[in-house]
């Protein structure tokens, strides 16, 4: 279901803690997991964690499959749903939101044709509502995919990432 490479991502998670903590290991291995098929999927449905997934990480770490789903629902990083191949997530968080958060999101939003929540018709972008990502000096940000933080986006910050990703 991972590939070798994602396996071995995935020992070298299990290493950092004792054997009998194998459960420490689950939001680095769902972050693995996510990532890979992010990277290798063709449609939305397959840029996400579904509970096969899930069910096959929790078995490779040793942990019921449950206690990693609880993992996977409850941070916003793990995307249970489809998206599109670019997940645009913007800083709406109030010191975000006073230095141009808001007008970011609508900005892009407009760009992209597309509301918060949404995703571009040719599945290609979803942008997201975020809360606080440990930026306010750097306002407004956003983050793509949840590995690239993008600050002061500006409108022409925006192009020129919007053009970056196309």
């Amino acid at each position: 279901m991972l590939s070798a490479e994602s396996l071995a991502k995935i020992d070298r998670e299990l290493a950092k803690y004792p054997a009998d903590q194998a459960r420490s290991a689950v939001m680095g291995a769902l972050r693995i997991a996510l990532t890979e098929r992010r990277e290798q999927g063709a449609t939305p449905e397959e840029r996400c964690l579904n509970s096969e997934v899930i069910e096959f990480v929790a078995n490779y770490i040793g942990i019921a499959p449950v206690a990693a789903y609880e993992v996977a629902t409850f941070y916003n990083m793990y995307d249970m749903k489809p998206v599109g191949k670019y997940k645009i997530t913007v800083c709406t968080n109030l010191p975000c939101a006073l230095r141009g958060g808001v007008n970011a999101a609508q900005y892009i939003g407009q760009k992209l044709g597309i509301h918060l929540g949404e995703t571009t018709a040719d599945g290609k972008f979803t942008l997201l509502e975020g809360e606080c990502m440990g930026a306010c000096g750097d306002a407004p940000v956003l983050l793509v995919n949840n590995h690239s933080m993008c600050s002061f986006m500006t409108p022409e910050a925006i192009d020129k990432k919007l053009a970056e990703l196309e």
